[in-house]
């Protein structure tokens, strides 16, 4: 919206600003972190008054040493305030009606409100699980091939999509419809992987920080066509927009931090972790470096690997491999605070968000 005010620098040279993605990625991460910041308190009330406590997932599971019972009086649902500083910052600062700005507002719209449902499954039917698995992933599923489906029809992202790119390889490797169902199942398994890592207080919040900045920068590189030469990365004219949508999603994931650090007022639940997840997977598609993910993404990769390991260990042999997993109970079992829990994964995230930013030079 404020990018028109670019039409009206003949008359005020200082509107120009306006048209440069950096002022508006800026602009957009510090509104979105005010919002965020001024909001929480009331969101905080709000969310007690309607009680939105959801039962300990954890019940069970554990050993009741390591269950906190403060926790289970501190409200979820908190991802509402991080969806709606967003919405707002976006709707602010970013070209609203870029086919690029539409598809990521509507996608984490649709995957916060996945995520509602199934924090309010929890908190109104006292639902451990909430929705069933298999439905909220079929619905993650739906929604992620059709905002594909979607960029595929655009002339930005049309050919694009089809293209399978490596890491330390200049051409893509593979031409091919099926690679728009891989860039699908990363989007589903980006929401699912930060919902798994969303476990201690401010822990996934602040890795998603990390992605998302990181994947702004990766936009921002694509969005310039010097840059992106220079790079050997794929120019992808109006993928800029994605550089102030992650600012965004960064700034309103520092102010939502201020709350949910250590000990937490409020838990984003799935409504936040989904949505979060689902939005950083798609930037990570359009610019195509969505298996630096891995890299990027690891922490949240480790969660979810932990898992499907255990899984499948005790299914296959009867034996575990952690001793709690997701694997950040592992550590806390090992005698890990919770808050070395929480630090310790923010500086392996940041170490692997540069690692991912360096295979830029390394093609």
């Amino acid at each position: 919206m404020l990018y028109w005010l670019s039409d009206f620098s003949n008359y005020f040279g200082p509107f120009r600003l306006f048209e440069y993605v950096t002022f508006r990625a800026a602009g957009a991460a510090f509104t979105a972190m005010i919002l965020a910041m001024l909001l929480g308190p009331f969101t905080v009330r709000k969310l007690k008054q309607l009680r939105a406590t959801a039962p300990c997932r954890l019940e069970g599971l554990v050993d009741k040493a390591f269950i906190d019972r403060n926790k289970d009086k501190t409200p979820s649902m908190g991802g509402l305030l991080i969806v709606f500083s967003i919405i707002v910052s976006s709707l602010l600062w970013n070209i609203v009606y870029n086919p690029i700005t539409l598809t990521l507002l509507v996608v984490m719209v649709l995957f916060a409100g996945i995520g509602f449902i199934d924090d309010y499954t929890k908190v109104r039917y006292g639902k451990r699980d909430g929705i069933p698995g298999k439905m909220k992933l079929m619905l993650q599923l739906f929604f992620a091939v059709g905002a594909i489906m979607f960029l595929d029809c655009i002339p930005e992202t049309r050919d694009l999509l089809h293209q399978l790119m490596l890491p330390f390889i200049k051409q893509p490797v593979l031409i091919s419809g099926w690679v728009m169902v891989l860039g699908a199942f990363v989007v589903v398994g980006s929401s699912n992987a930060v919902n798994l890592t969303d476990g201690k207080d401010g822990l996934a919040v602040g890795c998603c920080i990390f992605c998302a900045l990181t994947y702004a920068v990766f936009a921002y590189l694509c969005g310039h066509k010097i840059f992106a030469g220079y790079l050997s990365i794929p120019f992808i004219p109006g993928v800029s927009e994605a550089v102030v949508f992650a600012a965004a999603l960064a700034g309103a994931c520092i102010g939502f931090l201020w709350y949910n650090c250590h000990p937490a007022s409020m838990f984003m639940g799935d409504t936040g972790s989904l949505a979060l997840g689902g939005t950083i997977g798609l930037i990570a598609v359009m610019v195509k470096q969505e298996l630096i993910l891995i890299v990027v993404g690891g922490v949240f990769v480790m969660e979810a690997a932990s898992v499907i390991m255990q899984v499948t260990s005790f299914k296959l042999t009867g034996k575990r491999i952690f001793l709690c997993t997701p694997i950040h109970h592992h550590f806390e079992q090992k005698g890990w605070t919770e808050t070395q829990i929480v630090v310790r994964f923010w500086i392996l995230a940041g170490i692997l968000a540069l690692a991912g930013l360096a295979t830029l030079k390394l093609r």
